[in-house]
């Protein structure tokens, strides 16, 4: 049964929805309350009636980019007819524009900013990361039990690897602002993904 939202509710919504970009491309420390007040026109006041501290609003912001990401893969995968197709969604989906536009990936920013500075930050991150090469591997394996994958891959192994891949061509894509690189990490992803094929 979906509830509606209370009045509290769709205020943080709003305010994680108007400050998700900004977050994302200044990074927690870059982003001010000004910043705050002007994307969303609410005062100081608002959004710490809402958020007890720009920290919270940030790990909620960090929750809401992750999952936009997520549950567009999530729809995709669930859509592709082989597991071939299904780990070929993670290609596609990062050679999207869309991703730049949005300030690149939350992961990657997020990691590389809360590495050593903010505890609670860089366990999302990691997380994140933990659940997403769980969720490669799961194809890996499901695609071997299909019969449509070699049946002697190191699965972990293999979906680490197309994770970091990943990671780092849109690290590589953001610093030398380069849509063309990530297309050719994409291209050697793909790669990988062919040979997996029995």
């Amino acid at each position: 049964m979906n509830k509606e939202l209370s009045k509290a509710e769709r205020t943080r919504q709003f305010i994680i929805e108007k400050t998700a970009v900004i977050f994302n491309k200044k990074g927690y420390a870059g982003t001010s309350l000004t910043d705050l007040t002007e994307a969303t026109g609410l005062t100081k006041g608002s959004i710490y009636g809402n958020f007890e501290n720009k920290e919270e609003v940030a790990l909620a912001v960090f929750d809401y980019n992750n999952r936009k990401v997520a549950d567009e893969i999530a729809a995709l995968v669930d859509n592709a007819p082989t597991y071939y197709d299904k780990l070929l969604v993670y290609t596609r989906v990062y050679n999207n524009q869309t991703l730049a536009e949005r300030g690149g990936c939350a992961i990657l920013n997020t990691s590389v900013e809360a590495d050593d500075t903010n505890n609670l930050l860089k366990d999302k991150a990691a997380k994140a990361v933990t659940r997403w090469q769980a969720k490669v591997a799961s194809l890996i394996k499901g695609g071997i039990d299909a019969g449509e994958f070699k049946s002697d891959i190191n699965v972990n192994q293999t979906a680490l690897s197309i994770v970091a891949l990943i990671e780092g061509g849109v690290m590589i894509a953001k610093v030398t602002d380069s849509h063309a690189n990530m297309a050719s990490v994409l291209t050697v992803v793909k790669s990988i993904i062919d040979q997996l094929r029995d």
